[in-house]
C-alpha cells in the first residue's frame, strides 16, 4: 500500500514527508523535527530532477536523506547552541548573585561560622568572628556557604 503510494507520488512524495515533519515539529516543539524535514524536501527537489534515472532508486534516496538529516541536525545544533548569552546570567545561579550584597548577622559568628538572612533564606556565612547585628558584605560564595566581611 505504502509503495503504490509512493511510486504513485513520484518525487512528491518526499515533499509530502517533509512537510509532515515540519508540521510535527510545530506541534511538539524542539528544532529537531525541523533539520529532518528540510533533509526530506531537499531529497524531494532532488527527486524532481533525477526520478526517471536509473540509478535514483529508493536505496540511494534513503541514504541521501540519512546523510542529509544527519547533516542538518548537526549544523542545526551548531547554529542554535552558540546564542548562550542570556539577560538574567545569574538566573540559575542564585548562591552566585548574592556577592557584593550586603546583610545583618542574624547570629553571632564565633569560631568562623554564623547565620545571615537574605530575602527569605537563612544562609551559613563563614568570616571573621562579629556579634549578632553586624552588618556584613558577602565576598565569595560556595555551594557549601558564603564567606563575608564586615561592611
Amino acid at each position: 500500500m505504502i509503495a503504490g503510494l509512493v511510486s504513485e507520488l513520484g518525487p512528491w512524495s518526499w515533499w509530502i514527508v517533509g512537510l509532515v515533519f515540519l508540521g510535527l515539529e510545530i506541534l511538539i516543539p524542539g528544532v529537531f523535527l525541523l533539520w529532518i524535514g528540510l533533509a526530506a524536501i531537499v531529497v524531494g527537489a532532488l527527486s524532481l530532477g533525477f526520478w526517471t534515472a536509473e540509478f535514483w532508486g529508493w536505496q540511494l534516496q534513503l541514504m541521501i536523506f540519512a546523510v542529509l538529516a544527519i547533516a542538518f541536525a548537526l549544523v542545526g545544533r551548531r547554529i542554535s547552541g552558540s546564542n548562550t548569552e542570556s539577560d538574567q546570567p545569574m538566573l540559575n545561579r542564585r548562591v552566585e548573585g548574592l556577592v557584593g550584597r550586603t546583610a545583618t548577622l542574624e547570629e553571632p559568628i564565633t569560631e568562623g561560622k554564623g547565620r545571615i538572612r537574605l530575602d527569605d533564606t537563612t544562609w551559613i556565612v563563614q568570616g571573621p568572628d562579629m556579634p549578632a547585628g553586624a552588618r556584613v558584605r558577602i565576598t565569595t560564595a560556595q555551594a557549601g556557604g558564603l564567606t563575608v566581611e564586615r561592611a
